[in-house]
């Protein structure tokens, strides 16, 4: 993901006709970040959450995460000439890696509460706000820090690699795509960065670019990858926060923008949450190899303890609602937005 400027205190519209570029730009909060320290890996609370999200990632257009190794395609059972490949795991199944995950959500989380930016480049660091320079001191943290990680500080998420559910993939086309350009004008407001880029979700991926690209070993539409998320120590609107960036909350149907080629519709996945674990007696639960499924939240259960904890995070003032409007308007799915014909 990279960053740029808003030009709104709401959301435009997803016209094509109305806004060509294949990306918009959430806004940060008037108020400065509100720095707390963040609660210790110490111990397990019982007044807050712990536990296991089991997820399924449903691929809604063309998904490809580099290794950034381009390979013969007969090595690697293709008809196809040249091929740039993606993560492969056990039984040469398709893999996400756990910190594309975690930095696709984070990111997420980062522009709908009031939080700083993760990471910058030292480059670019005197046109970034100073209020939203990343949390360097880990007894002062910003809400995203405070559960996702800092400097020095290791965060209350563990994500784990997501696996495909099939043997295999498919092959694509992509194009090459412009760089980033930070030096544009249009990403300051008064010299500094105004605010977070992100591209749309769209109905489709470009399937056949132009002359110039590569052929691209990918995950194609419907298939689906399998993964979890332990929390621990949450507040609950922290963990109603993290289901909203996971498409939980039916106002808001956003979908994950994940791996390479954003900008031509690749990488739309929407998540479904399959099961919850959460301990019910956190003595025995950790003074034993068995996970008791009398602790899984199911069907009923299940959704009774998410729209929980969503209500949570939207009746504090964790959420940014401006802030929410404006990214769902980017991330909503499904949608009738068509790629770009352009090169971006």
């Amino acid at each position: 993901m990279t960053y740029s400027q808003p030009n709104k205190p709401t959301p435009k519209s997803t016209s094509q006709s109305e806004n060509p570029k294949p990306y918009d730009f959430v806004s940060f909060p008037r108020e400065k970040p509100n720095l707390q320290r963040p609660f210790g890996h110490h111990k397990y609370d019982q007044n807050r959450l712990h536990g296991t999200i089991h997820l399924t990632l449903k691929v809604q257009t063309s998904l490809h995460i580099s290794t950034g190794a381009v390979v013969l395609g007969s090595d690697i059972g293709s008809k196809i000439s040249l091929l740039k490949t993606m993560i492969q795991g056990v039984d040469a199944k398709l893999s996400i890696q756990g910190s594309s995950l975690k930095g696709c959500i984070r990111s997420v989380y980062e522009a709908i509460t009031n939080s700083t930016l993760g990471a910058v480049t030292s480059k670019y660091k005197e046109k970034i706000p100073a209020e939203r320079l990343p949390c360097k001191n880990k007894e002062k943290l910003c809400p995203a820090s405070q559960v996702f990680g800092a400097l020095d500080w290791q965060g209350l998420l563990d994500f784990n690699d997501a696996n495909c559910e099939r043997i295999g993939f498919s092959t694509g086309f992509m194009p090459s795509l412009y760089a980033p350009r930070p030096n544009c004008d249009a990403y300051y407001q008064r010299g500094k960065l105004a605010g977070r880029k992100f591209y749309y979700n769209m109905s489709k991926a470009i399937e056949k670019g132009q002359k110039d690209g590569i052929s691209v070993q990918q995950a194609g539409k419907e298939y689906t990858f399998k993964t979890q998320i332990t929390f621990k120590n949450l507040l609950p609107e922290e963990l109603g926060t993290l289901l909203i960036v996971l498409g939980q909350d039916k106002q808001y149907p956003i979908a994950l923008k994940v791996g390479g080629g954003k900008p031509i519709g690749m990488g739309t996945m929407t998540v479904n949450v399959d099961k919850i674990n959460q301990p019910q007696n956190l003595k025995q639960r950790y003074s034993s190899y068995q996970v008791s499924e009398n602790d899984d939240l199911t069907g009923d259960k299940l959704q009774q303890f998410i729209q929980k904890q969503i209500q949570a995070a939207h009746s504090t003032n964790l959420i940014q609602e401006d802030q929410l409007k404006e990214l769902a308007a980017i991330l909503r799915y499904p949608n009738d937005r068509p790629a770009p014909t352009g090169m971006y």
